[in-house]
């Protein structure tokens, strides 16, 4: 059972919940996290309200035709060439004796083996990469004590293999880190960058907090889309790796991120 959670973090879990199962039974809810029926059903009612669940006898539902998160060994076989490339890219960036917060995700555990390759070949000394994945962690394992791997505190997401609140963000307060390599779900042409789980976004709003510069790694598939966990906006201080399919909607939307001042980088092309 959770204890205490504060009401916008438990909302935060019962649609991660509700998405990740499909339902979520109010008495499950109550007894999860420690509260009682009428307040879990307050919680739906604010949840529906604002458009991100289905309330339907004593249970929540995900709202029609609505994108789950899926498990990231599923996803990580999907796009896997373009990951490939951004991870190469993005790692091309990072220069020895700097610190780097890597973010969870499959877009940046491709970044973690391409960080890898780099220490293996020689290119790259004295790195330290702070993360919340700990299967980013496992990635850059091979590279110790070649680089140092520092794992954030938090509480474990399965799905993710993930640590998020409470805990992560604290961990990152008082880190000062000179660049954050950051995954996301979606990337809108007003420089938007959005997740679909909130407890994720708000740990990787921690790290931009804690980072001199960050950078988005993201397919092109995720160019103008928006979802519901606001991470931050692109833009002068910011750039994004990208590879995959060029649709016009991935142009358009670079086009636009272009304008902002943020620099875009192609992997592929």
């Amino acid at each position: 059972m959770t204890d205490a959670l504060p009401a916008e973090l438990r909302r935060a879990r019962i649609v991660e919940r509700v998405r990740e199962h499909g339902i979520l039974r109010v008495a499950a809810a109550a007894a999860e996290f420690g509260v009682s029926e009428v307040t879990i059903r307050s919680d739906l009612a604010q949840l529906e309200a604002a458009g991100l669940i289905r309330r339907v006898h004593g249970s929540a539902l995900p709202m029609p035709g609505g994108p789950r998160e899926e498990p990231l060994e599923r996803v990580s076989t999907r796009d896997a060439a373009a990951k490939r490339a951004i991870g190469r890219r993005a790692a091309a960036l990072v220069a020895s004796g700097t610190s780097v917060l890597l973010d969870v995700g499959s877009t940046t555990l491709a970044v973690a083996h391409a960080l890898v390759e780099r220490v293996e070949r020689g290119e790259l000394d004295e790195l330290v990469v702070v993360t919340n994945g700990l299967s980013i962690a496992l990635a850059l394992e091979p590279a110790v004590p070649r680089l140092t791997v520092v794992l954030t505190g938090g509480t474990l997401r399965p799905l993710q293999h993930s640590l998020v609140d409470p805990g992560a963000s604290e961990s990152l307060a008082g880190l000062h880190v000179d660049l954050a390599i950051l995954g996301c779900n979606g990337v809108d042409e007003e420089g938007r960058v959005t997740n679909l789980n909130l407890a994720e976004a708000q740990v990787k709003r921690a790290m931009l907090a804690a980072s001199a510069s960050w950078l988005v790694a993201a397919e092109s598939a995720k160019l103008g889309a928006r979802h519901l966990g606001t991470i931050g906006t692109l833009g002068p201080d910011a750039t994004l790796v990208t590879a995959g399919a060029w649709t016009d909607a991935a142009a358009a939307c670079v086009a636009s991120l272009t304008s902002l001042g943020a620099r875009v980088l192609r992997a592929d092309g």
